[in-house]
C-alpha cells in the first residue's frame, strides 16, 4: 500500500487505482520464449479463412521506405521483405538475403535468395536491393529511414543474385540495419520514387508491389489495410486467404470490437484492461517483453521555447543546460510507481537507453534512486529553489501507457517543483512538430530493434551531424564530443568484444549526462477470443498476421 500513498501524495488522480487482489504481478523472464493460444472469432463474425487483426496504429503511407516509426513498418512487413530478418528476439535472420560477410574494411558481400518473385510475378534480383536502397534517402519523411542505409556510399552489382555494398569506412553493424531495408520492385515503383509522386503510386496500389506474404488490396488511411495471401510466398503460404488490419486508436473501442467479434486479434491491451481480462474465460491475453523504452528528453540549446518561470516571464537561460537540473528531474521520478501503479505492473524500471542484455547496454549504471528532497536540493543548487515551468509533450496513442506516463511525469516534477503542463498528443502531431524542434521536454518510445547500441546510440546521442551520418533523430541538440569518438570509433570496429566495450562506455557517458532520462521498459498485452489461435509475441512488438496460426 504503500505505493498507493506515494502516489495519492502526488496528486494522483483516483481513477487508475484498482483493486489487485494481493497479487504482485511477475514479469516474464527476459528473452524467454512465448507463445500463447489467441481466439478467433465468435459466430458469424468473420469465415476461417479471414483474420481481422485491431491495431492501435496504422501506416502513414503505403510507401515502406516513408516511415520509421513501428506502427508503419508493422504494416509494411504484410507486403514487402527486408533484406536481413528480425527474428522473434530481435536477432538478425535471412531474409531476401541468405549470406552477408565482409570481403574487405568498406565492403560487404550480400548473397541474394533465388527464385523470389514479387506480386505481379515479376523476378526479384539484385537491381531491385540496389533501387530500393538509393530510392529511401529520397522519399523519406520526418521520421526517417535514411538510418538503415546511413552507411552506404554505393551499390555494386556483381550478378543478379549478388551485391557488393560499399560503405563510408567500416560498418560492423551494416547487416543490423538492413532489417528495416524494405525491397521494393524497381519496375513498378521506377514512376513513383520522388517526395511529390511517392505517395500517389504506393497509396494507389499501383507501385505497392513487394515480395512478402500478402498483397495490396486497399488502405482507408486512418482506416482498415485489406490484403490477399500471396500463394508463392518464398517461406510458404500463410494461414489466411484475406487479413483485414483496421487502425482502432482507441483502446476501449479496440477491446469493445474484440468483445463485439468484430475483430479477432488486437494488440495493445490497456493496463487497466489487462487486470480484467485475466479473469474473463472469454478472452486470451499475454504480456511479453518489449524493447522499447520510454525516454525524457531535455533541449540542450542555449533558447528553448517552452520553458519560463512560474509568473510567465522569461528565463536568463535554459535551465536543462545545468547538470544539477537534470539530476533533479531524474531524482523526482518514481519509476517503481510509474510500473506497479501507472502501468499496473506491465513494464520494469528503465536505467539506460536500451533493455539489459543488449549488445552495448552496460551493467554499471546503477538505477536512478527516487528522492523528491535531493531533487528541490538541486534546484535550489542550480539557481531555481522556486522551480520553474515548462510544456511536456508526449504521444497518447503510440505505445502502451504513453500518455498515462506523461500525467504521471507531470505530476512528479510539478511535486518538486517544476510546474508541468503536459500535452499528450496524437503521433501524427507529436512527431512532425519533435523534428521541427518545437519542444523543450518531451517523451516517447524508443526500440533498439537492431539489438544492438550503435541503432540507439548512433541514432539519438551522437550529435546530429550528416557528415558522419550519425545523430539523425539527436532532437535535442545533444552533444558530447567523447561520446561522439566511442560512437564512431565503435562503428569501424569488427572485432564484437571491442565494438561492446566501446558501446558500452558510450552508455554510461549518455546516461550520466541525464539529457536523456530513460524511465520504463514496456510490456505489451495482445487480446483474443479464448481459444483458437497461436502465436509467439516479439520483442519489437510487431503483429504479424503471416506468424498468426489456428491453433493445433
Amino acid at each position: 500500500m504503500e505505493l498507493y500513498a506515494r502516489l495519492k501524495n502526488l496528486g494522483w488522480g483516483q481513477g487508475l487505482f484498482h483493486q489487485r487482489e494481493g497479487k504482485i504481478m511477475k514479469h516474464q523472464k527476459f528473452l524467454a520464449p512465448l507463445a500463447f493460444a489467441l481466439g478467433l472469432t465468435s459466430a458469424g463474425a468473420v469465415t476461417a479463412q479471414t483474420l481481422t487483426m485491431g491495431v492501435r496504429g496504422g501506416p502513414e503511407s503505403m510507401d515502406p521506405h516513408f516511415s520509421a516509426l513501428g506502427p508503419h513498418a508493422e504494416a509494411a512487413k504484410h507486403i514487402f521483405d527486408t533484406l536481413v530478418w528480425s527474428g522473434d528476439d530481435l536477432q538478425i535472420e535471412p531474409g531476401l538475403a541468405t549470406s552477408w560477410e565482409a570481403v574487405d574494411e568498406d565492403t560487404w558481400e550480400f548473397k541474394l535468395r533465388e527464385g523470389v518473385t514479387f506480386h505481379d510475378g515479376s523476378a526479384f534480383d539484385a537491381e531491385d536491393v540496389k533501387f530500393s536502397i538509393e530510392r529511401i534517402p529520397v522519399v523519406t519523411g520526418p521520421t526517417t529511414t535514411a538510418i538503415y542505409v546511413r552507411r552506404v556510399s554505393d551499390v555494386e552489382i556483381i550478378d543478379p543474385y549478388t551485391l557488393h555494398i560499399h560503405t563510408d569506412g567500416q560498418a560492423a553493424t551494416l547487416p543490423n540495419d538492413f532489417i528495416r531495408l524494405f525491397i521494393v520492385s524497381s519496375e513498378a515503383a521506377a514512376d513513383y520514387s520522388t517526395p511529390e509522386t511517392a505517395a500517389e503510386g504506393f497509396n494507389s496500389g499501383a507501385a505497392t508491389i513487394g515480395t512478402g506474404p500478402y498483397k495490396y488490396v486497399s488502405w482507408e488511411p486512418k482506416g482498415d489495410l485489406v490484403l490477399a495471401r500471396n500463394d508463392d510466398y518464398w517461406r510458404g503460404m500463410g494461414a489466411w486467404e484475406t487479413v483485414v488490419r483496421k487502425e482502432i486508436p482507441n483502446d476501449s473501442s479496440r477491446l469493445a470490437a474484440l468483445k463485439a467479434g468484430q475483430v479477432d486479434v488486437i494488440n495493445y491491451v490497456s493496463s487497466v484492461d489487462y487486470l480484467a481480462l485475466e479473469r474473463d474465460p472469454d478472452i486470451d491475453a499475454i504480456k511479453g517483453d518489449s524493447v522499447y523504452i520510454m525516454n525524457l528528453q531535455l533541449d540542450q540549446r542555449e533558447d528553448t521555447p517552452l520553458v519560463r518561470a512560474k509568473d510567465g516571464s522569461d528565463l536568463d537561460e535554459n535551465p536543462f543546460r545545468d547538470l544539477r537540473v537534470r539530476q533533479a528531474i531524474d531524482h523526482a521520478i518514481d519509476r517503481e510507481t510509474m510500473v506497479d501503479i501507472v502501468l499496473e505492473g506491465l513494464g520494469k524500471p528503465a536505467n539506460q537507453m536500451m533493455p539489459a542484455g543488449f549488445f552495448g547496454s552496460s551493467e554499471d549504471i546503477a538505477m536512478p534512486a527516487y528522492d523528491p528532497a535531493m531533487a528541490q536540493e538541486l534546484l535550489a543548487d542550480a539557481g531555481y529553489p522556486d522551480g520553474f515551468e515548462v510544456d511536456l509533450y508526449c504521444t497518447a496513442d503510440r505505445l502502451p501507457g504513453d500518455g498515462a506516463i506523461c500525467q504521471g511525469l507531470g505530476q512528479m516534477l510539478t511535486q518538486v517543483g517544476i510546474k508541468t503542463n503536459v500535452n499528450a498528443v496524437s503521433k501524427t502531431v507529436y512527431f512532425p512538430a519533435q523534428a521541427r524542434l518545437e519542444y523543450s521536454m518531451f517523451m516517447n518510445g524508443w526500440g533498439t530493434l537492431t539489438g544492438e547500441a550503435s541503432y540507439t546510440l548512433g541514432g539519438l546521442a551522437h550529435s546530429n551531424n550528416p557528415e558522419v551520418k550519425l545523430g539523425a533523430y539527436n532532437r535535442i541538440e545533444y552533444k558530447n564530443d567523447d561520446v561522439d569518438t566511442l560512437l564512431q570509433t565503435g562503428a569501424k570496429m569488427m572485432n564484437p568484444d571491442e565494438r561492446r566495450a566501446t558501446y558500452e562506455e558510450a552508455m554510461e557517458k549518455v546516461m550520466a549526462d541525464k539529457a536523456y532520462i530513460s524511465i520504463v521498459q514496456l510490456q505489451t498485452v495482445w487480446g483474443s477470443k479464448a481459444g483458437t489461435v497461436e502465436f509467439t509475441p516479439r520483442f519489437d512488438e510487431d503483429t504479424l498476421a503471416f506468424f498468426i496460426k489456428p491453433a493445433s
